[in-house]
């Protein structure tokens, strides 16, 4: 049986993945997308060829014959995409790491290397596939060269191949005369033109008649048409020259071994070192491609299982004044049973007694590099025993990768009662260190932070992924089914932590960030825990009616909307409601998709100005949402206290912003008056009322005092009204003077000009022309001069260090100022002019939470913090501690940061959200 070499076209290849996929960065900032995609049209090929040998070709920077034949002929070729270059040497690396041989030989191309070798491959008796995505290469092909075309899509890759018949098929010409095809229709791909007049099927007509462009040349008197006839001769020059240009050199003078292109095995290629690769990488769906037995590190040696209370004792007097790593490990539910290990070897079933208090599987515990200890409940091990060794222990440092769940398994509102014992539970919260926390201060754009990418990262740590270790198990499943193995990943929770956190903190502290991560985030992370505990009451029977009132008005929307269109139809489907508007309604700004017109946010803000029916379509919308998730959604998430808990997520905006999930309780859209009806569904308990204070335009005022410009500082300080104030020089009217309008345009003006808004983003939210949005802008920086000089310097110190900074040093990476595409280019500027005032902000509003929800507790009394949304606090007071309420977000909240401006909140009081808002 005849042997088969594959021959991939590297460039090729890689550009095609590059412009078929979207962009790929990984935490690092490194693009990866074009490897990404070579990498899976690479093996698709492979699983599909079963080749002997396999070797890629690549072309040299250094300039080759046809480079210096073009370049005197037309000058330069197009330059390669920056992001693309990037990932020449990642790709080259990747084979490398795999075993691929590699071919490149300066002063010549890839394609004439690939022709080399297919040729001498054939002669050796060999049979080829060429896989590239430039058909110049077709001409290789004959009844033993296959030519392989891949097209990647975002849902594949889809692949032509042509053999020599297949070549005459589809172009009516031999890969030998397909040169001459090349030669009077040129290389679009290389911007060159042959023959003037002489398309892609004139060409193919001509040289199937003729043969090659020295017969038709010869015979160009009776050529047809008569335009063909008089450019063959006209711009012969040319044609000779793309024909030379075109062919493929089949004797480049290559050094080659077949011998050192040989793979036994597809699986050859799934080697160590490019398993470490695709992990640095972060293609995730590509790891389940390797065998990762071959892992650099694998903590099943260093674990001991504890099963006895007298050993347990010993550990815990042992981790005295050490740095401690734990992760605690709760069952799915109380009365699950456990199973333990017989002497017999047997696992035996036993079930726990039912209990009020969560059960747990058991600790790991990692004080030592080389041991690790899983305390398994059970034989006089009790949940509480573990439980309170952990509070008890006088350990330097308590170290894990999601401190709030822990102490929320703890219990006690933090490991310790702040009420019970303040300085006590400070001292005790001062000890905790959660490296998610830290991995997410270093680089805040990743939104999650798994622990095989801090171990990566951090520890040079390889280790499975959680879905590597479960698959689609839960930990019950595992535990119950292979105990040892669900060990193993509870024992790599508490390892990688304790040999991450050094280099974690040393990062931190070397960028300047060891004090954000101290004394803000860190302490945020037991406020957080408190206000998840708390909760907030929502009233059943308000939501009921709050449903109804929405179904009203949805109803009364959706008639209005009809009878607008003349008909009755499908308002959720965007293709009928896309015909309705720009077929039958004739609105313009029309947008065709591959599945009809684009109703999009962005499409029908444009219009709703204009047209009260597209008005009327997105405030339907707003109801319906605020139907299926709110109305209907949160009565999912009453627990049996009649009180909601939101999940705060602190690791996910790149900005340091908090979010909320299950139920998001910070994005209830407050513009509709039935938006902010929802509130009242959520009410103070018996003997209390809520006390909401939300800072006063925080944003504004941190741009005043980052910037430094003097005249909005000074309308700050003497009161005045901002909006109004801003109006009037930007509308050159006397203050006194500024009319309704005017004020609101100038309140867009001052919150867009935070956001780095375009003169064309400031039409569109105003109504207004272009022309106009942009005088607004241009005088707004005429009379703030140094907010203009401000924002240059935050995108100029973004493109030369690579992230913007807060006002705390908080940092937030700023990949997307070096990309090639202008629109992302023109995002990055405005989140490099943002990010350090919204940044700022968010840093103000965790220390504020901190500094209230400790006061309140120092002070001892019964009020406590329930949920922050955005620049708001929402506390449920015990009526008679109001006062001391109000003052103490008074003065915490003003006091929260030293700002050249005053930090002005808005307080109020009320029984529900709603009226306290």
């Amino acid at each position: 049986m005849s042997k088969k070499l594959v021959l991939i076209d590297g460039h090729s290849i890689l550009n095609r993945a590059y412009y078929g996929l979207p962009d790929l960065t990984n935490s690092q900032g490194l693009h990866t997308n074009a490897v990404y995609g070579f990498i899976n049209i690479m093996f698709k090929i492979l699983e599909e060829e079963k080749p002997d040998y396999i070797t890629v070709a690549f072309d040299v920077h250094a300039p080759t014959f046809r480079h210096k034949m073009f370049e005197q002929y037309k000058g330069n070729r197009k330059s390669m995409d920056e992001e693309l270059r990037q990932q020449v040497p990642l790709m080259k690396k990747m084979l490398t790491a795999m075993g691929v041989k590699i071919i490149e030989l300066a002063g010549y191309e890839a394609d004439d290397l690939l022709g080399t070798l297919a040729h001498r491959a054939e002669q050796e008796g060999m049979n080829v596939a060429v896989i590239s995505g430039d058909r110049d290469l077709l001409q290789l092909a004959t009844d033993k060269v296959l030519i392989r075309i891949p097209k990647t899509k975002r849902t594949g890759t889809e692949i032509e191949n042509y053999y020599a018949a297949d070549v005459k098929e589809a172009y009516g010409v031999t890969p030998k005369e397909f040169i001459d095809v090349k030669a009077l229709q040129g290389d679009s791909s290389d911007n060159f033109s042959g023959v003037p007049g002489i398309g892609e099927k004139t060409a193919k007509t001509l040289v199937a008649e003729y043969g090659s462009i020295e017969a038709i040349h010869e015979n160009a008197a009776v050529i047809k048409p008569p335009r063909a006839s008089k450019n063959i001769v006209e711009y012969w020059d040319d044609a000779v020259l793309c024909k030379k240009l075109a062919t493929i050199l089949t004797d480049a003078p290559i050094e080659y071994d077949f011998e050192e292109a040989r793979i036994d095995s597809i699986d050859d290629l799934y080697t160590k070192e490019a398993y470490l690769m695709c992990k640095e990488l972060e293609f995730k769906n590509l790891l389940g491609r390797f065998d990762t037995k071959e892992e650099s590190f694998n903590v099943s040696e260093l674990i001991e299982v504890v099963d006895t209370i007298e050993k347990a004792d010993k550990i815990f007097e042992e981790i005295i004044d050490k740095d401690v790593a734990f992760y605690l490990v709760k069952r799915e539910n109380n009365n699950v049973g456990q199973f333990h290990q017989d002497n017999d070897g047997q696992l035996g079933l036993f079930d726990f007694a039912s209990k009020t208090e969560e059960e747990l599987y058991g600790l790991s515990l990692t004080f030592l590099k080389d041991k690790i200890y899983f305390m398994e409940t059970g034989n006089g091990i009790s949940s509480d025993y573990l439980k309170n060794k952990i509070k008890d222990t006088t350990a330097r440092r308590l170290i894990s990768r999601d401190v709030k769940s822990q102490i929320k398994i703890l219990g006690q509102d933090g490991i310790l009662d702040p009420a019970e014992d303040f300085d006590k539970y400070i001292a005790y919260r001062n000890k905790f260190i959660d490296v998610s926390v830290a991995a997410y201060l270093i680089n805040p754009t990743i939104g999650e932070y798994p622990l095989d990418d801090i171990a990566k990262s951090y520890s040079d740590i390889m280790i499975p992924t959680k879905k590597e270790f479960f698959g689609k198990q839960s930990f019950e499943d595992m535990y119950n089914s292979d105990k040892d193995k669900a060990i193993e990943y509870v024992a790599y929770e508490s390892y990688i932590p304790f040999v991450a956190k050094d280099t974690l903190l040393n990062r931190l502290d070397k960028e300047n960030m060891l004090h954000l991560f101290v004394d803000i985030e860190m302490p945020l992370v037991f406020v957080l825990a408190s206000m998840e505990k708390e909760g907030i009451i929502l009233d059943a029977d308000a939501l009921k009616e709050y449903s109804t009132n929405l179904d009203k008005g949805i109803a009364q929307l959706q008639e209005s909307i009809y009878q607008k269109a003349g008909e009755e139809f499908n308002i959720n489907s965007p293709k009928q409601l896309g015909v309705i508007l720009f077929e039958k309604l004739g609105l313009p700004n029309a947008k065709k998709t591959k599945t009809g017109y684009s109703t999009s946010a962005d499409i029908l803000d444009g219009l709703k100005a204009n047209y009260p029916i597209v008005s009327e379509i997105l405030e339907y919308r707003q109801l319906a949402k605020l139907k299926s998730t709110y109305a209907d959604g949160l009565r999912n998430y009453i627990e049996e206290d009649n009180r909601v808990r939101t999940t705060f997520n602190q690791t996910v905006t790149a900005t340091g912003r908090l979010s909320s999930t299950e139920p998001n309780l910070q994005n209830i859209p407050i513009r509709l008056e039935l938006g902010k009806q929802i509130r009242k569904v959520f009410h103070a308990k018996e003997g209390f009322v809520f006390v909401d204070s939300d800072y006063s335009q925080i944003e504004l005022r941190v741009l005043a005092h980052l910037s430094g410009d003097e005249k909005l500082i000074d309308a700050y300080k003497h009161g005045k009204d901002i909006h109004r104030s801003t109006a009037s020089v930007v509308f050159n009217v006397p203050f006194e003077e500024v009319t309704p309008l005017q004020r609101r345009n100038a309140k867009a003006v001052n919150f867009g000009i935070v956001y780095g808004v375009s003169a064309f983003g400031l039409s569109k939210d105003l109504g207004i022309s272009r022309k106009d949005a942009s005088e607004y802008i241009k005088n707004y920086f005429v009379q703030y001069p140094k907010i203009k000089e401000y924002l240059d310097n935050c995108i100029e110190s973004a493109k030369k260090n690579k992230y913007a900074l807060t006002m705390f040093n908080r940092k937030r990476p700023m990949v997307e100022l070096e990309s090639s595409n202008f629109m992302t280019r023109q995002f990055g500027e405005r989140v490099a002019m943002n990010s350090p005032i919204q940044g700022t902000a968010a840093d103000i509003i965790k220390i504020a939470m901190i500094r209230v929800h400790d006061r309140i507790f120092k002070e001892k009394l019964e009020s406590r913090l329930l949920l922050q949304v955005h620049d708001e606090l929402l506390i449920e007071a015990k009526e008679s501690e109001l006062d001391e309420v109000k003052k103490i977000l008074n003065e915490e909240m003003q006091g929260a940061a030293d700002l050249s401006v005053d930090l002005e909140i808005d307080t109020q009081v009320g029984t529900n959200w709603y009226d306290a808002h």
